[in-house]
């Protein structure tokens, strides 16, 4: 197995303000935009923090606007192997009555002695149409490039790995509480698959989805999503389990552990792969 650490630094700069005698503050006016100042940033807070609550959902449970998260790791290392690796992930949600649409994508790079050694693009859309608090439509649509391969041997291999899945089906909120949610659907749908030896085929396949979250409190939760995607090419399993620790109303930091398995690897590639990350969320 794989197992990839990936840790986000962040720097943060203090700004100091030093402030004029109150009789100046007074006069120019600084003291009355202080005070709208701070009328402007409760008013900003109490409109975030109701987005921790169950007004976040409108109509049959559609979290209404916008709302997203983007994250970045990097890392580098030097001396007897010179290493670079970036990694960057968003996510981002609009819901308008009934209908909820989800944007995602994730890239990855990784360089050693100046030899790709990592090369990886995921993006997908999810569309979903509530007819009730519990039953919904959803159609999804992925795509995932691998451009580095490596066998068993640690060896890089020519070639490159696409796979893209375009589907609908019904889904099901088993769960659907302010702190405790959960979801799952499945549905047909047609897949086109290409490995490292160019063979390629468009097929009919399958795709069954677990979305779940658990809040612990106002600051910590607890996510995982597991996708099952199949077809006569292969199978896909993934499961990507986290926890969220909430530092302010829009930043969080994100303990990861994604595993990503394949019941048919080729070219004597292994058939499992693990990532743990550690990552700082910028939610909006």
């Amino acid at each position: 197995m794989n197992t990839l650490l990936k840790l986000a630094t962040v720097s943060a700069i203090a700004l100091i303000v030093a402030s004029p005698v109150v009789a100046q503050s007074r006069i120019v006016g600084i003291e009355a935009l202080d005070d709208d100042i701070d009328d402007i940033q409760e008013d900003a807070e109490r409109e975030l923090n109701r987005g921790q609550d169950a007004d976040r959902f409108g109509p049959n449970g559609v979290p209404q606007g916008w709302r997203g998260s983007f994250a970045l790791t990097a890392s580098a290392a030097s001396g007897n192997t010179d290493t670079g690796e970036i990694s960057g992930a968003g996510r981002l949600t609009y819901g308008v009555g009934s209908w909820n649409h989800l944007f995602g994508f994730a890239i990855e790079y990784g360089e050693a002695n100046d030899v790709t050694n990592e090369e990886k693009f995921f993006a997908t859309y999810e569309g979903n149409r509530y007819f009730n608090d519990q039953f919904y439509a959803f159609g999804v649509a992925r795509y995932e490039f691998d451009g580095v391969s490596v066998d068993n041997a640690g060896n890089v291999l020519d070639g490159n790995e696409q796979d893209a899945f375009v589907g609908f089906g019904p889904g099901y909120r088993v769960l659907n509480d302010q702190n405790h949610t959960w979801r799952v659907q499945a549905g047909p749908g047609i897949r086109y698959f290409s490995d490292i030896t160019d063979n390629s085929d468009t097929e009919v396949g399958y795709i069954a989805s677990s979305r779940y979250f658990y809040g612990f409190n106002e600051q910590v939760a607890f996510t995982m999503d597991t996708d099952i995607l199949g077809s006569d090419v292969n199978t896909l399993v993934t499961n990507d389990a986290g926890v969220n620790f909430k530092m302010t109303n829009n930043l969080s930091t994100r303990v990861s552990y994604r595993t990503e398995y394949n019941t048919d690897p080729a070219g004597g590639r292994k058939s499992t792969d693990n990532t743990l990350g550690v990552s700082l969320v910028l939610g909006f």
